[in-house]
């Protein structure tokens, strides 16, 4: 997952809203949006190649998602990112307390940002300050640096979030992850790749023959416990599908 923009509002009518787009390469193998089989109270996507998932959810209001930290030359990591989010969501431990243990042996894992929480509180923890964060009411972006590292494309999809949370609906936030315009050169992040690549990044929606927008997802948590997921998987020639999830099932 490489964009996440957020709305955390405890006590409101719809308290999470998110909108999120992963990129992957388009050879990696994975499962679109489920029940898993072996967990069905997990709702999420499957990395296939080393397990685990980049966002997903439980009807009992469990929340949870990954991204990478952009940074050539970090070490890799002994385990697998994905599993993080997916023994959150396994387990029942509450958010403060499994971040707080995680940060003790973050440097299993390759650089990353983790997002995670329940009907009462979300938290944040970045992999390379170690510091676990309870985030308070408000609209956020995360990509591949630290939350609200205001890069062009997390700052348009954060403000494009915000002009939707009076009467968020998945479609309206499904549109504002398609956009596909990269940012002018003299905005671009210096992030250690070449230049090709930040201007590849640098668009919201990314569409390439290799890489790209594999998935993406609008998930909205209303106060009565309902949940609400729509996704959009992509390839190199374009929309491959649409899976909608909502618990409990309309009538």
């Amino acid at each position: 997952m490489c964009l996440i923009v957020f709305a955390w509002r405890p006590g409101h009518a719809q308290p999470l809203v998110v909108a999120a787009n992963r990129d992957e390469f388009h050879a990696r193998p994975s499962l679109p949006l489920a029940p898993w089989e072996d967990a069905p109270w997990i709702i999420g996507g499957r990395d296939l190649q080393a397990g685990g998932t980049w966002m997903a959810a439980t009807a009992d209001g469990r929340f949870a998602a990954v991204t990478n930290i952009r940074a050539p030359g970090q070490p890799a990591g002994r385990r697998s990112r994905g599993e993080l989010p997916e023994r959150f969501l396994r387990g029942q431990q509450s958010p403060g307390d499994y971040v707080a243990a995680l940060a003790d042996h973050r440097d299993e894992y390759a650089g990353f940002n983790l997002l995670l929480g329940d009907r009462n509180e979300l938290w944040y923890l970045n992999a390379h300050t170690g510091r676990p964060q309870a985030l308070e009411s408000g609209v956020y972006g995360l990509s591949n640096a630290a939350l609200n590292t205001p890069w062009p494309k997390l700052k348009k999809a954060r403000e494009a979030l915000a002009d939707e949370l009076d009467q968020p609906a998945p479609e309206r936030l499904l549109m504002l992850l398609a956009d596909p315009h990269p940012a002018a050169d003299h905005e671009l992040p210096q992030t250690g790749v070449p230049l090709e690549w930040e201007r590849r990044l640098s668009s919201i929606f990314i569409a390439s023959a290799d890489y790209g927008t594999r998935a993406s997802t609008a998930l909205i948590r209303h106060a009565d416990g309902a949940l609400e997921i729509v996704e959009r998987s992509f390839g190199p020639p374009g929309l491959l599908g649409e899976v909608r999830y909502r618990h409990p099932p309309s009538r």
